[in-house]
């Protein structure tokens, strides 16, 4: 009785349902992290002024006032909300070297990093019905997507996001965490929270497989139809000419969705199987996920969207 009366000492000072995490910056690059910085605020300088600034010329011109623009202000917004949601902690750790976390700001973080992912999920799929509704059925374009209908759209991305997250970070309540609690990241993300914890995390395995199999599985089938139907139609024009022209207003789309489903994809893969890579590895696919669509995105559309450009350089020349 003595002997398990130890143990259960042992194991309450080694667990805890308040725990404290450790985030972490760039494994072994600790003491260059005043210059690391430097690169990562450019990127978040870019990502921030390059979806402020289409969000501004979209709500500004008139002429942009179409369900395509829309969709790309939508992107934009989830955008902001992605880079906002770890700006702090990447830049307080590599300016500061403040790494704590609690588990109710880590789940905050996690509200907003997974609720604004799932968004930008939602919004490309939106994009590519978009896409296939004025390539493949142009007549009708201005009577399906009508304003109404948007709006309808967007706050069914809005609700599923709600939806789906908000038991996620419930169950992480009840559960306990050994005291030990670091991080891989500069962020708290779900996989790697719940890797850390001492008590049975079944329900949350099914719960985030759930979730996965709700938006990347719906979501990625649905684009890939759209596009399907689109090159289809896309081929049955005679003019090879006219197909370029058609197809290089899907340019844009399509490589905002590779450039977000990719990285996600790859996180996902060195989480599930990739425990054994270094820690540098998890860090670098970690910022890349989150950093690059919302860098990326705006410098898309603006230099293949003739309109966006236009825009922008009106604006910018007033």
């Amino acid at each position: 009785m003595l002997q398990i009366q130890d143990n259960m000492d042992i194991l309450s000072n080694l667990t805890s349902r308040f725990p404290t995490f450790s985030l972490t910056g760039i494994p072994g690059l600790e003491s260059a992290q005043a210059w690391i910085s430097i690169p990562f605020c450019c990127l978040y300088a870019i990502a921030l002024s390059g979806n402020s600034m289409i969000l501004l010329v979209i709500s500004t011109q008139h002429s942009l006032h179409e369900p395509m623009y829309y969709f790309l202000s939508m992107l934009s917004a989830t955008d902001l909300g992605l880079t906002l949601s770890t700006m702090s902690t990447t830049l307080g750790i590599l300016w500061f070297n403040a790494n704590e976390v609690s588990l109710d700001s880590c789940i905050v973080q996690m509200f907003f990093l997974h609720g604004f992912s799932v968004m930008e999920s939602g919004v490309l799929v939106s994009m590519a019905f978009d896409r296939y509704v004025a390539i493949c059925d142009p007549l009708r374009y201005t009577t399906i997507l009508t304003n109404s209908r948007i709006i309808q759209m967007g706050l069914l991305v809005i609700i599923r996001a709600v939806v789906l997250i908000v038991p996620l970070l419930v169950l992480l309540k009840p559960l306990s965490f050994c005291r030990m609690n670091t991080l891989s990241h500069s962020y708290c993300y779900h996989p790697d929270v719940i890797k850390l914890a001492c008590s049975d995390t079944q329900a949350n395995s099914i719960c985030g497989l759930v979730d996965l199999i709700l938006t990347t599985g719906i979501d990625t089938p649905c684009i890939v139809l759209s596009y399907t139907f689109i090159i289809y139609s896309v081929l049955s024009i005679a003019s090879p000419e006219e197909r370029y022209k058609v197809f290089n207003t899907c340019v844009s789309h399509i490589g905002a969705v590779a450039i977000f489903y990719i990285p996600m994809i790859s996180l996902s893969l060195v989480h599930r199987y990739g425990r054994s890579a270094p820690k540098v590895v998890h860090s670098m696919m970690a910022n890349v996920y989150l950093l690059l669509p919302p860098v990326l995105n705006p410098i898309i559309y603006s230099v293949k969207t003739k309109q966006i450009r236009k825009a922008i350089l009106n604006f910018l020349t007033k």
